[in-house]
């Protein structure tokens, strides 16, 4: 079951039956925020999440929207493997082969250069970029996150030095290859407006029961990854838990 009873102030849980449900309510989450952002603002900044459970999402969100729908938005990457953009294990080809890029004008997609020989230096270049188009202390309007097995999110792996990093960009460790990551800290999560995680697969029920209880110690990366002035949502694939 979901410790509810853990949950913070402007933190919630949705669970959905099913991947595809996840997918749609996604899709919406997503235009939602958007529809908000740019009639507010003007302007609509996106985190994308890596790995396979968001994939519907994408396909979803680039089957509803267009350029025009999000014109003025801009698509960023939370994290990425230091591998070559065609690499099975990148992240931009996962993202790239969903459809969902071509929502975005090509001049508004963020690529992190995972193909890079030196980690921390497109670590820095990235962190330029973001505050170049957000200003000093960056505030993204949405974040998509994952949750991995162990806790994980992004790159931010337990135990590993990437959690403590200073600055809005930073190089993370993997336990299993791609071991090189490039990653948004958990400073940049907490400047966000909202961040939202898609989580999918009994496998992930564990971490997800520990990352929405306060008492375990030490915290999971997930569950470190809140906003200071903001929402947090949890999209969960539960069927058991009904």
């Amino acid at each position: 079951m979901i410790p509810a009873r853990a949950l913070r102030p402007r933190e919630s849980v949705h669970p959905v039956a099913s991947a595809d449900d996840l997918a749609r309510a996604g899709a919406e989450i997503v235009l939602a925020h958007a529809r908000a952002a740019l009639d507010t603002r003007g302007t609509f900044h996106l985190a994308l999440a890596g790995g396979s459970t968001p994939r519907g999402l994408y396909r979803e969100l680039a089957r509803r929207a267009d350029a025009s729908t999000l014109a003025g938005a801009h698509a960023w990457f939370g994290d990425e493997r230091c591998v070559a953009p065609e690499h099975a294990d990148s992240n931009y080809r996962m993202v790239s082969e969903s459809g969902i890029l071509a929502c975005f004008h090509a001049r508004q997609v963020h690529r992190m250069r995972g193909e890079t020989p030196d980690p921390e230096a497109e670590a820095a270049r990235y962190e330029r970029e973001l505050c170049a188009e957000l200003g000093p202390v960056p505030r993204l309007d949405l974040v998509l996150l994952g949750l991995g097995p162990d806790g994980h999110t992004l790159s931010l792996f337990p135990g590993t030095p990437a959690l403590e990093a200073e600055g809005w960009v930073t190089v993370g460790r993997a336990p299993l290859p791609p071991v090189a990551r490039l990653s948004l800290t958990l400073a940049t999560l907490e400047q966000a407006r909202a961040l939202v995680f898609l989580v999918s697969g009994s496998d992930k029920a564990p971490a997800l029961a520990a990352a929405l209880d306060d008492s375990v110690t030490p915290a999971l990366p997930a569950r470190r990854a809140r906003p200071l002035d903001g929402t947090l949502l949890w999209m969960v694939e539960c069927r058991p838990c009904g």
